[in-house]
């Protein structure tokens, strides 16, 4: 029988990369998460990480137990939810959400659920796909409305992949100047043509999604600003700061002062969609994505992921564009 507290002392490893800062995340002396990794691996009969001088690593064996690890962890809080649920007869929702996201997508959701299921009590946590993910697989979350540009959705070494993810659709990212720049009456813009351009930008992975993009284009941008915020980045672009990269979803429909141009091919683009774990069957939750899905297919001027593509399927490591 493997101990559960073992599994969750491995996930914290592979979490932290070291069983220094594992043991001080858990309480633990080194020693003491040592012997609690040794025991696991007696008993599978098997190495679970590798030791070196710059951390550990977790071996093929170690991945499939911090998936195990993973699914234990968040099966025994969806067990405390369901007894929580007999007591107060009804059902708790926890959703995370990144913010434009949940800004625009999530509020008409939230009002078809209230109304299909109003015993629902409904919490909602503001986080970047890097955080809410994990947030899903621990079971610290039922779902997580969240996007990636190229390549798998974002998380840490060893992580179990082991998630459901529902494309809802494509965010392609548009070019923001200010009424009077020279290009502003453009139909399209080839981002060859901003090289010279100062940018003001509203989230980190824009800027490393416009740098890949520049270095494709041969030109280093110049990066004046820095926000955490799509409408505060629309504002310094308002005020003269620069030009900016500004997902679909995060444009107002009127801006006076500003024009938003689209990008020539290849587009820069966000791909939007929820992830949940596997195999829960969650009537709430169905109802939820159900909804999101409506709504994303009556957004404006945007780039849609197909009928026929918006089915659930199991993230794998091997994922490469699963809301193409």
């Amino acid at each position: 029988m493997i101990d559960v507290q073992r599994l969750r002392v491995l996930r914290t490893v592979a979490e932290h990369g070291s069983f220094n800062q594992a043991a001080a995340a858990l309480r633990l002396t080194p020693s003491a998460v040592s012997q609690h990794i040794a025991a696991l691996e007696r008993s599978l009969g098997t190495q679970v990480v590798a030791r070196s001088t710059r951390g550990v690593t977790l071996t093929p064996a170690g991945r499939i137990m911090v998936g195990a690890a993973e699914s234990v962890a968040a099966e025994l809080v969806h067990a405390k939810q369901q007894v929580d649920r007999l007591g107060s007869g009804r059902t708790q929702l926890t959703i995370a959400t990144f913010t434009s996201g949940g800004r625009l997508l999530l509020p008409g959701a939230l009002t078809h659920l209230t109304a299909t299921h109003p015993d629902t009590v409904v919490h909602v946590k503001e986080a970047e796909p890097e955080d809410s993910l994990p947030l899903v697989r621990q079971g610290a979350a039922d779902l997580a409305l969240a996007y990636h540009f190229d390549g798998p959705l974002p998380g840490r070494p060893g992580q179990s992949s082991s998630l459901e993810w529902t494309p809802l659709m494509d965010d392609p990212l548009h070019v923001v100047l200010p009424e009077t720049h020279p290009l502003a009456d453009r139909e399209t813009l080839d981002i060859a043509e901003l090289a010279a351009e100062p940018w003001v930008l509203g989230c980190r992975k824009t800027e490393t999604y416009l740098r890949r993009h520049a270095e494709r284009a041969g030109f280093e941008p110049q990066v004046r600003g820095t926000t955490t915020d799509y409408f505060f980045a629309r504002s310094l672009v308002a005020a003269g700061a620069g030009v900016s990269l500004i997902p679909s979803i995060a444009q107002t429909p009127h801006t006076p002062g500003l024009r938003t141009v689209p990008i020539t091919p290849p587009t820069p683009t966000r791909h939007l969609g929820v992830a949940t774990l596997h195999r829960r069957n969650h009537p709430h939750v169905s109802t939820l994505i159900q909804a999101l899905q409506e709504i994303s297919s009556r957004m404006p001027n945007q780039d849609r992921v197909p009928r026929e593509a918006k089915k659930s399927g199991v993230l794998r490591q091997g994922f490469a564009r699963a809301a193409r």
